[in-house]
């Protein structure tokens, strides 16, 4: 029975090393966030994640309930003048002096590897966020359909429970 059980781990082991992932692909009727730096310095990228982490989870709260893209676009034109007043906020709240615009409608946003994928250059539905000059390095997810994965706090990290499926069988027969 080991030896059965032996052989099925390695096979299973060999199953997995070979599957290769899925790619995510954005479909077409998609409505991309995007905040871009005003340039690459430490301080500067700073700001735009202080920016992305304040307005994220409340646009994704907005779009929550969006089934079609048309609901999400009337969401976000209804929305423009709270989104526009949370990035006033959190950069008066944490005292950065900033200029900044807020726009939605089609934007160039450049190629991009993504774990593997690639995501094309091109003219994207979008709302975007540039703050100063936007020179900088820039943050962007899709916000419909909900695509958007909140990154994980590192202080969070010590929550996280990894598992393995074939630890699991191995652990419970031998």
């Amino acid at each position: 029975m080991k030896k059965v059980l032996a052989i099925l781990s390695v096979i299973i082991i060999i199953f997995i090393s070979t599957k290769t992932t899925e790619d995510v692909i954005i479909p077409t009727d998609s409505i991309r966030i995007r905040v871009v730096a005003h340039s690459n310095n430490a301080y500067d990228q700073m700001v735009k994640q202080v920016v992305r982490n304040s307005i994220e989870g409340k646009i994704n709260e907005l779009l929550i309930d969006a089934k079609t893209i048309e609901e999400a676009r009337d969401i976000i034109k209804d929305n423009m003048d709270m989104i526009d007043n949370d990035v006033k906020v959190a950069l008066n709240t944490n005292g950065y002096n900033v200029s900044y615009n807020v726009d939605y409608g089609y934007h160039l946003f450049p190629e991009k590897k993504y774990k593997g994928v690639s995501y094309d250059e091109g003219y994207y539905e979008s709302i975007v966020i540039t703050l100063g000059d936007g020179k900088g390095d820039n943050w962007w997810c899709v916000l419909f359909p909900p695509l958007c994965l909140m990154e994980s706090d590192p202080q969070d990290i010590e929550e996280i429970e990894y598992k393995s499926f074939i630890k699991e069988i191995i652990d419970k027969y031998f």
